[in-house]
């Protein structure tokens, strides 16, 4: 087998981006890391210099997309005008972070890389990411304009609007009503956001 150019170093990343790419067009249950090395064009002993084993492969794809997409919520935040208007920008990002990392996002959420007792790292890595949406509910509280008895609710709430409206366009479901509602998806995912704001918020949004 022809061997790919790498160096040493990167074919820990190497494997990752082969992993992913295998994932993209077979599925999961093709990912095996004989398969991996081959898809990477390297020899089949060789994830094994990083990856005890197919579990340990996965959980490092699920904590390199939560660093990914953590590092990306952080900015989003950091650029938006009022923590209020974070937690649309925050959605916005999270959806668009799915729709650039399609596969990856989906073996994030994975139940068997979701326990903490078997991946901690992938956990932890997670609980970051959300961290960030969490903190900047804590923002809108300190600000007066979310209710501090509802913080840890609206934070999960959030996530799970965000998720949801991440899954949908993943699978089709949101440009299809997007087009019938004569929008764009993107515009949708904003209104709905905006709209769920204006809901929760005790005097209707800022």
């Amino acid at each position: 087998m022809k061997r790919t150019s790498y160096h040493h170093g990167d074919l820990r990343a190497t494997l990752m981006d082969a992993c992913l790419r295998l994932i993209e067009t077979e599925g999961l249950a093709a990912v095996s890391l004989r398969r991996v090395a081959r898809e990477a064009g390297v020899s089949s002993g060789a994830p094994y210099h990083h990856f005890a084993d197919r579990a340990a492969l996965l959980s490092a794809l699920s904590i390199d997309g939560f660093q990914q997409l953590a590092a990306e919520l952080a900015a989003s935040r950091a650029a938006a005008a009022t923590p209020l208007s974070a937690l649309t920008d925050l959605a916005r990002t999270y959806v668009q972070f799915s729709r650039t990392h399609p596969a990856q996002f989906r073996l994030m959420f994975r139940p068997e890389l979701s326990q903490p007792e078997k991946h901690p790292d992938a956990a932890d890595a997670g609980d970051a990411a959300f961290q960030i949406l969490a903190d900047t509910v804590a923002e809108c509280v300190a600000a007066g304009v979310l209710p501090a008895d509802r913080a840890d609710t609206l934070a999960v709430a959030w996530w799970g609007l965000g998720h949801g409206l991440a899954s949908l366009w993943l699978d089709g479901h949101l440009e299809k009503r997007s087009e019938q509602m004569g929008t764009r998806a993107p515009e949708l995912v904003d209104a709905i956001m905006q709209a769920f704001t204006t809901l929760v918020t005790p005097r209707g949004g800022a």
